[in-house]
């Protein structure tokens, strides 16, 4: 690997940054295409590969997605998730053209790994493409309501997966955030 793409490759992962303000404009498909490619090349336990990608870029789906989620948070007994029910604007995926969840086979030795590697790599390749995107981790609390479960069967998610996370993912229409400082204390070195 020559040292500039080593280079790029190191400032995208320290560049990426969740976007929460997505342009109407849908994403290309040759673009989709090489962020689930990337998804599927994430690092799984046993490579067993137990993710299974549901992408949504249906506006009428997206909008049947957004209803159940506002209906489900709005009952939750969450108070964060009943306050943002309330948004005039409410999007549980911040108006995104492009909304891909995960889900995994609940049987795999470490779904949630997998699922969050998966995830982790459709965010860079996105990032690599000038796509933004954010984690939704909403998802996992539709799983846990019957209305939710409904959804996500009509979605086609597959028997006996559950959903680990999810991605909006679009062109970014707002200011870029800066990184946060990073906390001190977190890495032990032993030699």
């Amino acid at each position: 690997m020559s040292e500039v793409l080593k280079k790029e490759v190191l400032e995208n992962l320290l560049e990426r940054r969740s976007i929460r303000y997505f342009k109407s404009e849908q994403i290309k498909d040759e673009d989709l295409q090489q962020i689930l490619e990337a998804g599927k090349y994430a690092p799984s336990a046993a490579n067993q590969q137990s993710w299974h990608f549901t992408v949504i870029q249906n506006k009428e789906v997206l909008q049947k997605i957004n209803d159940v989620a506002k209906s489900v948070f709005a009952k939750s007994g969450n108070k964060n998730y009943e306050e943002r029910s309330k948004a005039k604007d409410f999007s549980a995926f911040y108006h995104a053209p492009t909304y891909i969840i995960v889900s995994a086979d609940e049987k795999a030795i470490a779904p949630i790994a997998d699922s969050a590697l998966a995830l982790g790599n459709l965010f860079l390749a996105a990032e690599a493409l000038g796509i933004g995107s954010v984690w939704i981790h909403a998802v996992n609390f539709l799983y846990t309501t019957e209305e939710g479960r409904a959804l996500f069967k009509e979605l086609g998610i597959p028997d006996g997966y559950v959903t680990y996370g999810s991605g909006a993912f679009g062109y970014n229409a707002g200011e870029r955030p800066k990184a946060a400082s990073r906390r001190d204390g977190t890495v032990n070195i032993i030699k």
